[in-house]
């Protein structure tokens, strides 16, 4: 495979969950049953049997779809080493989309993993009230360029709150403005304007309310230089230090995801390859979209991750 500075890590965000996922990692290996029964302490409640068993409306809500995509990415990131023996290559930079900047955190060594699903959890848990203070939602906008895509939000008071990739971003604001910004994308070209599952107008100005309890709650926490550069998605620059991620993880509440940015940035200094290591597919056929050279591997289950070590 890749050498270490071709190499990037990245981590899925909320919207790759499905119920069952993890579950095969449990079964077959004692290094994801640690990471699962690490998550249920340090939570007090069991996440893994949210994971495995759902109910769908349960595990799709804003406050346990985080810390569960954040334990189950860590799951597979922790197989893929023991699978690999030590061969999984180091990687030059790790991100995640949204939510997997935290997966992106415990990977780097800024947290330790326990720390990393409670704040994950309380990340959710906040988004979600904020949402309850001011009902609010996200839209994806498929076919229309960022510019146009800027005057709709002008005209709507809403905001981009993703750049995924070329030809699909997403749009977020109080609800009731979202069907106006809808009907106004498309009219100015939009091919599709698709409602998203969420409880909220997440990365926009409207969760500001979330911002002082995590900033209370990531003081309680002891945060470590990162071992591998973080590319941050509200600048898609590499972030070196404890205090520039905890600034990141603020600001990354009430400001655009920029993955496009985040990818291109990566590709243009030297990654070739993208490991997904987390459920779904969804950052890989964002990677492609965005640089088409790019290998992009996806470790989500037991069968993907066995594939690494080539068959004698």
């Amino acid at each position: 495979m890749a050498d270490t500075a071709k190499v990037a890590y990245v981590f899925p965000g909320q919207g790759s969950q499905y119920v069952g996922m993890g579950r095969d990692l449990y079964d077959s290996f004692e290094t994801a049953r640690s990471v699962f029964e690490q998550a249920d302490e340090a939570l007090e409640f069991p996440l893994s049997h949210v994971c495995f068993e759902g109910p769908e409306e349960e595990l799709k809500q804003t406050i346990n779809a985080q810390p569960a995509l954040a334990c189950v990415s860590f799951a597979c990131l922790k197989v893929a080493q023991e699978v690999t023996n030590g061969t999984l290559p180091s990687p030059g930079f790790v991100a995640g989309h949204s939510l997997g900047e935290y997966t992106a955190l415990a990977a780097a060594g800024v947290l330790d993993f326990p720390s990393t699903v409670k704040l994950a959890r309380e990340r959710g848990r906040l988004m979600w009230e904020a949402g309850l203070t001011t009902p609010g939602g996200m839209v994806a906008i498929i076919g229309l360029d960022e510019e146009k895509l800027a005057e709709v939000c002008a005209d709507t008071n809403t905001w981009i709150a993703n750049i995924n990739c070329p030809g699909q971003l997403v749009l977020s604001g109080a609800r009731e403005n979202l069907p106006r910004a809808a009907d106004l994308a498309k009219a100015r070209g939009a091919a599709r304007a698709i409602p998203l599952q969420v409880s909220g107008a997440f990365h926009t100005p409207l969760m500001k309310p979330a911002v002082d309890g995590m900033a209370e709650i990531m003081a309680t926490l002891a945060f470590s230089k990162p071992s591998v550069p973080i590319v941050a998605n509200t600048s898609a620059q590499p972030l070196t230090s404890a205090e520039l991620i905890k600034e990141e993880l603020l600001r990354q509440l009430c400001n655009a995801v920029q993955w496009q940015r985040s990818v291109e940035f990566m590709a243009n200094n030297g990654v070739t390859t993208f490991l997904e290591i987390g459920p779904g597919k969804v950052l890989a056929g964002l990677i492609k979209r965005i640089s088409r050279s790019a290998d992009v591997i996806n470790l989500g289950d037991v069968q993907s991750i066995r594939a690494l070590v080539p068959k004698d």
